[in-house]
């Protein structure tokens, strides 16, 4: 199997969990969050009291960064951790050194 970069997973990962939180910032700024959150709850069977605070330019960008660094550091592990199941499901591989052990000798 092929490695990945786990840089480029990071941002990957970091962009899609940012963009889809600044989806709901957008929401909370045009004033529909309530009103989707009530649908996607009903979906569920779900009835739960809540309120949606008003936005905030300070709680909007914080959300969005820490969601970014979140899905970044997510992204890094999950390519680490596919990184090591790779090479070490190729039968011909030096976990150590990466090379086969037919040109080892």
């Amino acid at each position: 199997m092929r490695h990945i970069s786990v840089g480029r997973t990071a941002m990957a990962v970091g962009t899609v969990f940012a963009a889809w939180h600044t989806m709901w910032v957008v929401l909370v700024g045009l004033g529909w969050a309530t009103e989707v959150l009530n649908f996607i709850l009903e979906l569920h069977f779900l009835k739960i009291a809540f309120q949606v605070d008003p936005y905030s330019a300070f709680t909007a960008f914080s959300l969005v960064t820490i969601t970014f660094c979140a899905g970044a550091l997510l992204g890094a592990i999950f390519a680490c951790v596919w990184n090591w199941l790779t090479n070490a499901s190729e039968p011909g591989r030096d976990r150590d050194t990466n090379q086969s052990s037919a040109t080892a000798s």
